[in-house]
């Protein structure tokens, strides 16, 4: 053990020579993974097959790895999400078509390393939404990610379709417009960093109907714009031409609304799903604008044709607005409709560094684990500060199904790490569950030094797996996947599972 207590692993089989630079070798300085990514949105459905290259930061064998590549392996067909009702997404039919995507792709669920599934938009207010995305995730693959929620799609959209990229490269702040079958995200990004999510009861398919304008689905959100419009819409009535143009229109003007300088009239505050920005001052303050998502497709006049909804009107109409912007401000996305799905697939990833402790590879991967982030300061109980961060969640003990996250202050030494190991000892003596393995994340390379504490000098009978280098928050799950490469790095899925408990207004 290093005098300074972070932990270095130093593989027998490899000597690094002074000068020497070692950039390719699999398992050491980077490793790849597949990965899938399946979005299941109110309007579309989709999946995507990538193999995703990470590499290490920095020379040092404890840094970080990040991703670096992402090669598309296989695209899905865009399939109109089924519904058995207008509360009931058609389950037996999304199997089938991601079935029939792993077939198409050559691909089992053996071959998948990692990835997500995200139920998105009015699909996530469906009564069987949760139920679904479980049942996917623990199909597709041994090491998926379930999540939902405005804000983590709105994250998701920025990275997939380019504009976290675009505002990291040329150092501008970029507005990304997401807009889907039931919601329009928004995401503003400053210098490569996505600061603020929102997102809006506004899309394409609030209103949808079969050939013969016949309405099939309408939303709460759509009855209550085309009721302000004067019109009333009903299942299995016709909808007109002049209804489809007023309510496309009417949505457009709004979303420009909240493009313009955030939300001010009472409709557009009474459709947000989030809280608007904080302090935004329009497009005063951003220099582009990037749209993704499926009704993109229609903005930029990629595809004209209707797929029983509003979208090329609402496309239409979005562009009468943005022709008024001066030339520059309106840039292209890497992806469009695939955004969010992209985004999904490689952005949810992390991976520990080499310092990882493992006490029993039979205890991963293992997937769904509640994060329980604890800050634990210098000469403050450890003991206290766990248990006031399980108390966060209403938990007055250790139990099964958590991930303890530690942010730790300063340079820790021997002494520091052992105060730390005898707090989480002290917390598993109460613990309802006397078996289940401790699950550790820490934010400095300590977590080897920690485990071997636990395990050897503190005689922890559990299992322990203590992970270095992850950063995670308050609402986050993670899946723990096993150990790739000769150094025993170990990929990390960050997720974020927020299912409504009531239908939204």
């Amino acid at each position: 053990m290093h005098d300074d207590i972070y932990d270095h692993d130093h593989p027998e089989s490899f000597e690094i020579k002074e000068g020497e630079i070692v950039t390719d070798i699999e398992g050491l300085e980077m490793f790849s993974l597949k990965s899938v990514g399946i979005d299941i949105g109110s309007s579309t459905s989709h999946l995507i097959f990538s193999h995703i290259t990470l590499r290490r930061e920095g020379a040092s064998l404890s840094g970080k790895f990040k991703v670096t590549n992402r090669e598309v392996l296989y695209r899905s067909p865009i399939m109109l999400t089924p519904y058995l009702s207008a509360t009931k997404i058609d389950t037996d039919k999304v199997n089938q078509f991601i079935h029939k995507a792993y077939d198409e792709a050559g691909l089992t669920a053996e071959d998948i390393d990692t990835g997500a599934v995200i139920i998105t938009g009015e699909a996530l207010k469906k009564e069987n939404a949760q139920p679904i995305v479980e049942f996917f995730a623990r199909y597709s693959g041994k090491f998926i990610c379930a999540a939902a929620g405005h804000n983590h799609e709105a994250l998701l959209a920025a990275y997939g379709c380019g504009a976290v990229d675009l505002s990291k490269s040329e150092h501008k702040t970029v507005l990304n417009v997401d807009m889907g079958g039931g919601t329009t995200k928004f995401s503003l990004v400053e210098d490569g960093v996505v600061t603020q999510t929102a997102s809006i009861n506004v899309g394409a398919r609030l209103i949808a109907f079969d050939d013969n304008d016949i309405v099939t689905r309408i939303e709460d959100a759509g009855r209550t714009m085309m009721k302000q419009l004067g019109y009333k819409v009903e299942l299995g009535q016709k909808i007109t031409e002049k209804q489809k143009e007023d309510f496309g229109a009417y949505m457009a003007k709004i979303l420009f609304e909240v493009i313009e300088h955030g939300p001010t009239s009472e409709m557009a505050k009474h459709l947000m799903v989030t809280p608007p920005f904080v302090n935004y001052r329009g497009l005063k303050q951003i220099q582009h604008i990037v749209f993704s998502g499926g009704v993109s497709e229609h903005v930029y006049d990629r595809d004209r044709t209707a797929y029983g909804d509003i979208g090329p009107v609402l496309g239409k109409n979005m562009r009468a607005y943005l022709e008024k912007l001066p030339h520059g401000v309106l840039r292209e996305p890497a992806e469009g409709i695939r955004a969010t799905v992209i985004g999904a697939g490689e952005y949810t990833i992390q991976a520990s560094g080499n310092t990882s402790y493992v006490s029993n590879i039979d205890a991963l991967p293992v997937h769904g684990l509640k994060v329980i982030q604890a800050a634990i300061r210098n000469n403050e109980s450890v003991s206290d500060a766990l248990k006031q961060a399980l108390a966060k969640f209403d938990l007055t003990r250790f139990t099964s199904g958590l991930a303890l996250s530690l942010t730790l202050d300063g340079q820790p030494d021997y002494q520091s790490v052992r105060r730390i190991a005898e707090g989480i000892a002290e917390i598993l003596k109460n613990s309802d569950d006397p078996d289940c393995p401790l699950y550790l994340t820490l934010d400095l390379d300590v977590a080897k030094s920690l485990g071997g504490i636990l395990k050897d000098e503190l005689k922890v009978k559990r299992e322990i797996i203590a992970v270095d280098g992850i950063e995670v928050g308050d609402l986050d799950y993670i899946d723990i996947g096993e150990c790739l490469g000769i150094t025993e790095v170990i990929p990390v899925t960050v997720k974020s599972l927020m299912f409504p408990t009531s239908h939204a207004d």
